[in-house]
């Protein structure tokens, strides 16, 4: 008997101390990636100068990393089903780390996009499997907290990238020190994950890897980037359409393939991974573009420093970094449709504060519009990934984790691009000067116009989806282990 409580005893502290290491190196590599892109953000005027880079080139160093990121995550999270989560997350933390040690040494521009593609590639298998290993060990009672965590890294990421990198970059170190941080905390999750990660997670094994899928998947995806990028241009509409038939071709070859690395069924015979998906998408794409226009106006009309705007703009991050693991915690004891949807109607009141912005609108105004958009997000993040993450078998974790990091881009995407739209109409292409202040004002306005009609729509998709649909019979595994 004592034999038996000992043994016990001992699988639950082996259980704890997996759960724990789990949670540390997702959490790092959540931290990683969003630090490494709004840290370089604060970068890229430097490294214009530096390689003569004009601002098409320039503006390839983020579209080039994220346009990689998006056309491997999904096929990554299906790789990590089928040969391993731990085993896709392990080569993804080695990929990512070795382009951040040769992208300090790049020697001209080109060569920095090229590595920057690289590390995208090595961001979407972390980002593909972090929170599918999460998933994977914490029982749906404890997942919510650990993804509210997860996410709540992702936030202090971004919360801390442009303080660090700003300083970094005006140091003798200069921008090239900011990689040097992400090799460090790169092999310290490498270390990790390799000696005291036990286990591995594989319920898709033995299952074929959907070649055609992924290419048309890919080519699809990287013709629509692309022509999202140039619009309004004429020159936008080629690979929009050719994306966009691509992505259809995709989906009718998915519904016809044995084994589809997206199976449909989960958006045709799943409505919480369904609409969650779509919630995540809109909130995404009415929320990426904020900050962007929040720092022109700042710099531009009320004419603080880039310093003291990046302080205002902080407000955001720190609040959803609050937010995320409490709205994580939330979503256990309640239905995550509820705690997403405060959420989405939070930021929803947060951007129509913004559509009165003006020359003479006072700073509270924004930082208190920044706060609830804050409070808005954090609680919508965690809760919708938890409910997503909760409706799909485990042999699809791979691919769900892989589908919240697409909305997430995807939706970047997009919010940048109604934003550049909308520069072209109003302003065209010239400075930002005292004379366009006018046309800009009315820009921005309108953009978020755009946004919280978005986000309001995006609060009945929230609540859509119904609530979360657990599995009776993974949830009494996943306790089972966990006591």
């Amino acid at each position: 008997m004592k034999k038996a409580k000992r043994s016990t005893a001992v699988r639950a502290s082996d259980a704890s101390a997996s759960k724990s290491i789990a949670l540390f190196i997702s959490c790092a590599a959540a931290f990683l990636t969003p630090f490494m892109v709004s840290s370089l953000n604060v970068a890229l005027p430097s490294i214009g100068k530096e390689f003569a880079m004009s601002a098409v080139l320039l503006s390839w160093v983020p579209t080039g990393y994220l346009l990689a990121s998006a056309i491997f995550l999904v096929p990554f999270g299906r790789l990590s089903d089928i040969h391993g989560r731990k085993k896709v997350f392990l080569w993804g933390s080695v990929v990512y780390t070795v382009a951040c040690l040769l992208l300090p040494f790049s020697t001209s521009g080109d060569m920095l996009i090229a590595f920057r593609v690289l590390e995208g590639v090595g961001s979407a298998a972390l980002f593909g499997t972090g929170a599918a290993i999460l998933t994977s060990i914490f029982p749906p009672g404890e997942r919510g907290k650990a993804l509210g965590i997860y996410i709540g890294c992702v936030y202090a990421g971004l919360s801390l990238g442009p303080l660090i990198g700003g300083a970094l970059t005006q140091s003798p170190l200069t921008w090239r020190s900011i990689f040097f941080i992400n090799v460090l905390i790169g092999i310290v999750v490498i270390a990790a994950v390799a000696w005291k990660l036990k286990g591995e997670w594989a319920e898709a094994k033995g299952e074929a890897f959907d070649t055609t899928g992924s290419v048309a998947y890919g080519v699809s995806l990287a013709a629509l980037i692309l022509g999202l990028s140039f619009l309004p241009s004429l020159a936008a509409a080629v690979p929009v359409v050719l994306g966009v038939a691509g992505l259809l071709f995709f989906v009718r070859w998915e519904l016809n393939a044995k084994s589809p690395v997206l199976d449909m069924r989960l958006f045709r015979q799943n409505p919480v991974f369904a609409w969650s998906s779509l919630a995540a998408l809109v909130n995404y794409s009415a929320t990426a573009g904020v900050g962007f226009l929040l720092s022109l106006y700042l710099q531009y009309v009320k004419g603080f420093t880039p310093q003291l705007a990046g302080l205002v703009l902080i407000a955001q991050p720190v609040v959803m970094t609050a937010l995320s693991p409490v709205a994580g915690r939330l979503s256990d004891r309640t239905e995550p449709q509820v705690v997403a949807s405060i959420g989405m109607a939070l930021t929803t009141a947060g951007l129509v504060l913004l559509i009165f912005l003006s020359e003479t609108t006072r700073l509270w105004v924004v930082v208190l519009a920044l706060l609830v958009l804050g409070a808005g997000f954090g609680l919508f993040s965690s809760p919708n990934t938890n409910a997503m993450m909760s409706s799909v078998e485990k042999r699809f974790l791979g691919v769900a984790s892989g589908t919240v990091g697409t909305m997430r881009l995807l939706g970047q995407m997009l919010s940048l691009a109604i934003a550049l739209m909308l520069f072209s109409l109003f302003i065209g292409r010239v400075q930002i000067t005292p004379s366009a202040f006018p046309a800009f004002l009315t820009c921005i306005r309108v953009a978020f116009t755009v946004f919280a009609v978005l986000c309001f729509a995006g609060v009945f998709a929230s609540l859509s989806r119904g609530k979360m649909h657990r599995h009776p019979v993974e949830e009494t595994v996943e306790r089972a282990r966990g006591q």
